[in-house]
């Protein structure tokens, strides 16, 4: 299991065109992707109502977690993927 912690800048956080974006890059990953937020709440990335659903806003700390397949290159790619979109 990887995990990392990111910080949220996009202006209106994770809204529908940023979380589609990370749901599909989450398919295409041979790990399961979660993201909680701080007060607990998670969602598998995989899942776009639920991700959605979290209304993660701007200023927010996220933490992901990658678990199977290859962690660490796909914590990588997650990782760079958060700092260019999110």
């Amino acid at each position: 299991m990887k995990q990392f912690t990111y910080i949220i800048t996009d202006p209106v956080g994770i809204h529908a065109r940023p979380a589609g974006l990370l749901s599909k890059a989450a398919k295409e990953l041979d790990s399961t992707v979660t993201i909680t937020k701080s007060d607990g709440r998670s969602a598998l990335t995989t899942k776009l109502m639920a991700l959605m659903a979290l209304g993660i806003k701007q200023g927010e700390t996220v933490t992901v977690t990658v678990e199977g397949g290859s962690e660490d290159a796909n914590a990588a790619k997650l990782e760079q993927f958060f700092k260019d979109n999110l």
